[in-house]
């Protein structure tokens, strides 16, 4: 990105020779964050998903009084996560983030409360995608002698692996925003570069470049999601 194209951009009192430096960190610590708390919620997150379909009254592992209550404690706990706002979970879980990061600032506490939102969100929506799945297919599996493993490995995943990854997708984009709203904490990011460079100093065109960053970041992760979901269900 050019200092001159900035320029252009910017107000005439827009230090772009300044801002470059800082907007390129940006752009680097907000795909620092997004792409380790993609990897760190959407693995988690598959997992409480996968318990949450299977250990459901009728789900392969659905069997037993210890299904049960495990399913509901999930059920519950998942329940409670998923409506707080992202700001407010940022402020709430400062101490935790303290303890296990050692700070509550920067990156790296910013990934640890965006992969506890992240990983819930995606829990539930692994579960709904889950769902989706032919019983039918699955019955066919059990009958042919198939273990609830291999089930979910062969048989569960690869049916709904196109619309798990359309939710994905919807995922990153959720997880681009956390990482902007994480900037109001200090977190880096485009978010705290929208706010430092631009809000704090009353200069809106550095807010809209950072905007608009944030936008074709967005379309591009939407269009690869698009393309290869459809490049899986056509199969």
């Amino acid at each position: 990105m050019s200092t001159s194209f900035l320029t252009t951009l910017g107000a005439p009192s827009t230090d772009w020779g300044t801002l470059q430096q800082p907007l390129l960190d940006a752009v680097n610590d907000t795909l620092y964050m997004v792409s380790r708390t993609l990897v760190f919620a959407g693995l988690l997150g598959l997992v409480v998903g996968l318990l949450l379909y299977c250990l459901r009254p009728g789900g392969i592992l659905g069997k037993g009084a210890v299904a049960r209550v495990l399913h509901i404690l999930l059920n519950i706990l998942v329940n409670f996560v998923r409506p707080i706002p992202f700001i407010i979970l940022l402020v709430a879980l400062w101490p935790v983030t303290l303890a296990v990061v050692g700070k509550t600032i920067g990156p790296n506490a910013a990934i640890f409360v965006m992969t506890v939102a992240a990983t819930f969100a995606v829990a539930r929506i692994v579960e709904q995608n889950l769902m989706g799945v032919d019983p039918g297919v699955i019955e066919a599996a059990r009958s042919m002698g198939a273990s609830p493993w291999q089930i979910i490995r062969k048989v569960i995943l690869p049916e709904a692996l196109g619309p798990l990854v359309l939710g994905y997708t919807f995922l990153i984009i959720g997880i681009t925003d956390m990482s902007a709203m994480a900037g109001a904490i200090g977190s880096g990011g485009l978010g705290n570069f929208a706010i430092q460079y631009g809000y704090q100093r009353f200069d809106m065109q550095v807010t809209w470049v950072a905007v608009g960053i944030i936008i074709v970041l967005v379309q591009v992760v939407q269009f690869f999601g698009n393309w290869l979901a459809r490049k899986i269900m056509r199969r």
